[in-house]
Order: C-alpha cells, then sequence, then structure tokens
C-alpha cells in the first residue's frame, strides 16, 4: 500500500491554456501538500513532456486551442503501452465528460473548482495510478523470476551437454549435433584420466588391491565437485556471487571438502584395513593410511575446483553451466586417481 508521501511526492502536470486556471490548481494542490507540480499552457508539449517525465498524472484540459484535450490523450496513448493513461479531464461541458472516459481518461473535474473535489479526485487517481505501478512493477519481477527458474532448470540438461535449446520435438539429426560434441570433449578428457592411471601401472600390478578403491574415490570427490559446482551456479544465476566473494567461496569449499574428505575417509580407510587383512596383506595399516589422505587430498581439490571452474568458464566466455561439469569430471577423477596411486607408490614398500 502506498504511504502519504508516495501521494505527496507524485509527479504532476497541469495543462490548461488559461494561466488562472494553471495557477489555482497548483495553488489547491502545493497548499494540501504536494511537493512536484509542473504546468503548461501548451498542449503541443503534452506528450513529449510525459514520455521524458512520465507523470503519475495529468491534469487536462479539454478545449484548448491548436490542440484539444481529446488529440492529447490520442498521443499519450501512443506512449503508455500498458494502456492506462494517467489523466484527468477538466472541463466545464458536462456533455464532453462521457466522451472523454470512453477516450481513456479516468476521472474529471468540473468548472468552476470546488477544492474538496479536485483534491479527492487527485487523491484517489494517484492512488490507482501508483497501485498500477507497483502490480505492474510485481508482475515483471514474476515473470523475471520465471525466466530465472527455466533457466535453472535448464542447468541439469546443461551439464551433461543436453542445451536448453533441445525439446522433445526436436529432430533427431539436431539433437544428435547438439549432444555429440561434447560427447567427444568427454571422451577427450576420459584418456587424460586414463593417462594418469597408466603412469602407476607397476604399482596396480603390485597392488591390485587399488583398483578396488579407484571408483570409491573418483564417487566420493566427484560429488563433492558436484556440490561445490551447484552452489556456485545457483548464486552466479541468482547474483548472489558478488565481486570480491570468489575467493571466500573457493576457501569454503575447500574447507568443506577437507572436513567431509576426512569423515568420509575414516570410514574407507577402515574398509581398505579390513580387505587388506582379510586378504592378508602385510601392509593393511600403510594401504589405509593412504585411502585416509587420497580422499582428503581429492575432497579438497574437487571442492575448490567445483567453485573454480564456473568463475574461470564465465571469465573466458564459456558457459559455465555446458561446460563445468566436463572439466570438473576431469579434475576430480585425476586427482583421486593421481593422488591414491601416487601415494601408494610412495608409501607402500
Amino acid at each position: 500500500m502506498a504511504a502519504r508521501s508516495d501521494f505527496l511526492d507524485a509527479n504532476i502536470l497541469v495543462v490548461d491554456d488559461k494561466d488562472a486556471n494553471v495557477l489555482l490548481l497548483k495553488n489547491m494542490l502545493g497548499r494540501a501538500g504536494y511537493t512536484s507540480v509542473a504546468s503548461t499552457m501548451d498542449p503541443r508539449e503534452v506528450c513529449e513532456r510525459h514520455r521524458t517525465h512520465r507523470y503519475d498524472l495529468i491534469m487536462l484540459d479539454l478545449q484548448m486551442p491548436g490542440m484539444d484535450g481529446f488529440k492529447v490523450m490520442e498521443g499519450l496513448k501512443e506512449i503508455e503501452a500498458g494502456g492506462y493513461l494517467p489523466v484527468l479531464v477538466i472541463t466545464a461541458q458536462p456533455g464532453h465528460k462521457l466522451r472523454a472516459l470512453e477516450a481513456g481518461a479516468k476521472d474529471f473535474i468540473s468548472k468552476p473548482f470546488d477544492l474538496a473535489e479536485v483534491l479527492a479526485r487527485v487523491h484517489n487517481l494517484l492512488e490507482v495510478r501508483l497501485l498500477h505501478r507497483e502490480t505492474k512493477n510485481l508482475y515483471d519481477k514474476l515473470l523475471s523470476e520465471h525466466k530465472l527458474l527455466i533457466e535453472l532448470s535448464a542447468q541439469p540438461g546443461a551439464m551433461v551437454g543436453v542445451l536448453k535449446d533441445e525439446q522433445l520435438a526436436t529432430p533427431w539429426y539436431v539433437s544428435l549435433w547438439l549432444r555429440h560434441r561434447w560427447l567427444q570433449l568427454n571422451l577427450i578428457t576420459a584418456f587424460i584420466a586414463a593417462a594418469v592411471v597408466g603412469l602407476f601401472q607397476d604399482t596396480i600390478d603390485r597392488l591390485l588391491i587399488l583398483t578396488m578403491f579407484l571408483p570409491v574415490l573418483a564417487g566420493q570427490s566427484g560429488n563433492t565437485g558436484s556440490q561445490a559446482l551447484a552452489v556456485t551456479l545457483r548464486g552466479v544465476f541468482l547474483g548472489e556471487l558478488e565481486l570480491g566473494k570468489q575467493k571466500a567461496l573457493v576457501m569454503k569449499e575447500a574447507l568443506l571438502g577437507l572436513l567431509n574428505g576426512a569423515l568420509v575417509g575414516i570410514v574407507a580407510a577402515t574398509c581398505m584395513y579390513v580387505v587388506a587383512v582379510v586378504k592378508h596383506l602385510p601392509n593393511a595399516l600403510m594401504l589405509s593410511v593412504v585411502v585416509f589422505l587420497a580422499m582428503i587430498g581429492s575432497c579438497v581439490i574437487s571442492g575448490a575446483c567445483g567453485a573454480i571452474m564456473p568463475l574461470i568458464l564465465r571469465k573466458l566466455g564459456a558457459d559455465p553451466v555446458i561446460a563445468s561439469s566436463i572439466f570438473l569430471t576431469t579434475a576430480t577423477n585425476v586427482a583421486s586417481m593421481g593422488l591414491l596411486l601416487g601415494l601408494a607408490t610412495i608409501l607402500v614398500k
């Protein structure tokens, strides 16, 4: 609901070819507390002035030389795309009232002026005008939020190469083009992760038990990175990620990766110890330590990458929604597999 100050600060234009009428109306409104009352005696200026100032109320005389009030209202209709004319007509002719209302005017006042009537009709029209503006602003805000929700709903598909342009009715060959290029890129990044495993082939041959825990670490670190990525993308789309907060976000996600990695790492290390003991491996304790440290390291790296990746891609001009998950998957796989196999090579003799 509009406050009293909103009414008194409303932008009002008085249009009349009689100087005495202009002065009288401005005096009435000024004494009532209205602070922004402009006037003109030239009806040809009204449309241009309204286009510039967007008046909350135009008090318009109907009978003026050169251009009457009806022609002025026709011009105002072209400016007010929403169809709402904030016009209060001024007339001494009873026959003009109905025609003015049909032309789009919202109310009228009669000559000679009655102070109480003028102030009451001005207040009522301003109340409607301000309510109309608030309703329009609310509608625009809801429409903007609806569009944002549509964009956010497209994120899961975009993160695996299904773009928002693709629908159920999209032809198969178009879908093939939209998706396949991202699958080829994903294949290249998968070879990078495979190359890391290949570097430690001797370690794998010596400690085959590690292969049981490769998918465990990859899955946990991947989920950690995906959580950080989802939060970062949401912040980017909702405008919550202000300039200067990126470093704090990365540090927070790295800390969460450290804590979650430690908690999950305890469970994974215990499982490794139990399996190694059951298989009568002599270095069961050291293997569990390797799993624990690799889990912590990979979750820290994955959490930080989940926050950093969309920021870097956005800065480079790429769509962070589409490209982030592909590079994040590569980073988490390389980190988890590299740490597990690398630590095992160093610590388990």
